[in-house]
């Protein structure tokens, strides 16, 4: 009885001192904040107003009713800057760098982009009409014998 007492003391005790929500995300912002993240205006809009007029017909007399409508339209777009983690950053790197050990000595250097050029079905390609129009005529001159 008493050990149970104690333990719900201690895990009420925990979840009444422990962060809320709204704190853990203001301290994860103030991280990012201090980490490089730029606040940027996400975007631009306009509101343009128009005024539609419709005619109503009231006790024999027709009284035009306005409305106002008013639309947006969002002209600019910016990105917001969220800076990479050294995990990105590193895994980044690796793939703009290429490691090479040569007699024990690593050299690294950029790494260039590989671009072979597949020959074979341009040749296939260009090949295959022809072959097929000689074996056509060879069908057709045996059919016309």
């Amino acid at each position: 009885m008493r050990l149970s007492i104690i333990i719900l003391s201690l895990i009420s005790t925990i979840f009444a001192t422990s962060c809320s929500p709204a704190k853990r995300a203001q301290y994860h912002y103030n991280k990012a904040l201090k980490n490089g993240l730029k606040l940027v205006q996400d975007s631009d809009t306009i509101r343009i107003t128009s005024i539609d007029s419709i005619p109503v017909i009231h006790n024999d007399t027709i009284v035009y009713e306005k409305f106002y409508t008013t639309k947006d339209t969002v002209i600019q777009f910016n990105n917001i800057y969220v800076p990479k983690t050294r995990f990105q950053t590193r895994i980044e790197y690796r793939y703009k760098t290429k490691v090479e050990k040569i007699r024990g000595k690593t050299v690294y250097k950029s790494a260039q982009p590989v671009y072979k050029t597949l020959w074979w079905p341009f040749w296939l390609g260009l090949a295959i009409p022809f072959i097929l129009r000689f074996a056509w005529n060879a069908v057709l001159s045996k059919l016309n014998r």
